[in-house]
């Protein structure tokens, strides 16, 4: 099946008789050097254990032709011809897909420091300054001074709790908001994404943005935003042939650096107000890190402006896109099961009460609610395919060669589906995280439930997600009947991406609880 999502394998090679010789050489280079990695793969592996089984692929190209849309789903059917670890070739860069929550360990704990570095993609590096924020930075000095800076001083409990006052804000906001529309349908991704992107922002530089200038920045920032997550989910022919990069064929280079130009300025702007001012109120992370700039040391580590912009950007991107795309899916599935939705409500109302205000501090007292988005997030996590990894040296992973430099997919929507592993896998069952030996957490230490992936490179953003994602959804179905429009009806279409994405989004009506607010 050709992809039209891939449809650049063709468009790229098939021009006019002006660009004829411009072909030639790509073609050229392209053969001599699919010839030279072939070579070193199979000089490289003599001795060794045998590279993973897969699909035959066509020559240069490899199994580019053959992708679907849904890489998530295509690869698990892969996976049932192919077993738990199996390769495809990306026109020059080997891939092994993994499938299984006991290879997934091998990977993510027994080879861990082995798998520490994220395969960075051309537009990654290009959005983030060439690589230089956490998401994208090799494992190293660097990645674990940032790193250290964002769990200790950034994201940990005490810092957390100290800006709780913002979520409670906002909270209380979006309930006011959807009050207003209550009997009419709409689309509740974009009320989620706005009130997460006010939250993130007043946590990150509250009070250096005000007034009309704050407004305008603010609807700008989650319109560009959403572009820059758009191309960096678009499918790239700098990725699968690198050396080809310095081309920009497909002209996503040059799009690319007009976006980061303005997230740039506007990062100049808020940093400049904020040395600006003469007395800071709040320590939100902005004020954390320029505090960090001074003290750490600089020639060894340095922690520039530029490393503190990037790092505002992984916060901004990772806190807004994903928490509400899970919040989304919450609701899809509540929408199918509308006897989990009263099971839920009814759990707010014994803790909360019915003439109460959700708060943070009720968290651990609604198991339920934690075991929704649990559930949620097995069935459809953010990042299907987490972040990619790329080995540092070549070793041996479910007695199979995994060479240097290989690009790793981690297939963790399959593995979260995994029959072997989960009873009834398909089935939306949040009392399946209730029990009492359920030994599911966050921070991957259960190989078949890692949606924030697992080990050195997990998601440092865990401690803040685990309490925004349950608290917005406790407040909407405290405060809120929800119902589909008359004669709508409810699909649950993917649409594979950067994130793992509603194709349709959800239309809703809310109805009032005449909870108080």
């Amino acid at each position: 099946m050709i992809c039209e999502a891939w449809s650049w394998s063709r468009e790229g090679f098939n021009q006019k008789d002006e660009y004829m010789t411009k072909a030639a050489l790509i073609f050229s280079i392209l053969l001599i050097v699919n010839t030279l990695y072939t070579w070193l793969i199979k000089n490289s592996s003599k001795g060794l254990a045998p590279l993973p089984p897969g699909p035959r692929g066509f020559p240069l190209v490899g199994n580019l032709p053959f992708l679907e849309p849904d890489l998530n789903r295509y690869f698990a059917d892969l996976a049932k011809i192919y077993g738990p670890i199996f390769k495809v070739q990306l026109g020059s860069r080997l891939c092994i897909v993994l499938s299984s929550p006991s290879i997934a360990k091998e990977v993510l704990k027994d080879h861990d420091a082995t798998f520490a570095n994220h395969d960075a993609p051309a537009m990654g590096l290009a959005s983030s300054y060439g690589g230089v924020d956490m998401f994208w930075s090799p494992y190293g000095e660097h990645w674990r001074m940032l790193r250290k800076i964002s769990v200790t001083e950034l994201l940990s409990n005490k810092r957390i709790e100290s800006l709780y006052g913002i979520r409670q804000r906002e909270g209380r906001k979006l309930v006011q908001t959807i009050e207003s529309m209550v009997g009419i349908p709409i689309v509740i991704h974009d009320y989620v994404n706005a009130t997460l992107f006010d939250i993130l922002s007043g946590m990150l530089w509250s009070g250096s943005l005000v007034g009309e200038e704050k407004k305008q920045i603010t609807s700008d920032f989650r319109r560009y935003s959403q572009r820059l997550v758009n191309l960096c989910g678009e499918p790239n022919i700098s990725d699968v042939f690198p050396f080809l990069a310095i081309f920009d064929l497909q002209g996503k280079g040059n799009k690319m650096k007009k976006l980061v130009l303005w997230f740039d300025k506007i990062f100049d702007q808020v940093i400049e107000k904020r040395l600006e001012m003469k007395t800071v109120i709040n320590m939100d992370f902005l004020q954390v890190l320029l505090q960090c700039r001074d003290q750490v040391d600089q020639k060894k580590t340095p922690l520039t402006i530029t490393h503190i912009k990037a790092l505002l950007q992984d916060m901004m991107l990772a806190g807004t896109k994903t928490s509400s795309t899970t919040l989304e899916w919450a609701f899809a599935e509540l929408m199918q099961k509308p006897h989990l939705m009263k099971k839920a409500q009814d759990e707010l109302d014994q803790v909360v009460g019915q003439d109460n205000i959700v708060e943070e501090s009720h968290l651990p007292k609604l198991p339920y609610i934690n075991a929704l988005v649990k559930e949620t997030l097995r069935l459809h996590p953010a990042a299907p395919l987490l972040v990619p990894r790329c080995p540092s040296e070549s070793c041996v992973i479910g007695g199979f060669l995994v060479p240097k430099g290989t690009k790793i997919l981690l297939n963790a929507w399959a593995i979260q589906r995994d029959p072997e592993y989960w009873d009834n896998p398909l089935e939306f069952r949040p009392e399946r995280f209730m029990n009492s030996t359920s030994d599911c957490d966050y921070k991957g230490t259960n190989f078949s439930f890692i949606p924030f992936g697992s080990g050195r490179r997990v998601c440092v953003g865990v401690p803040l997600a685990e309490k925004m994602i349950p608290y917005l959804l406790a407040k909407l179905l405290h405060s809120f009947q929800w119902k589909m429009e008359e004669g709508a009806k409810l699909d649950m279409l993917e649409a594979f991406g950067l994130e793992l994405v509603k194709k349709i989004p959800l239309v809703m009506i809310p109805i009032s609880r005449k909870c108080f607010i």
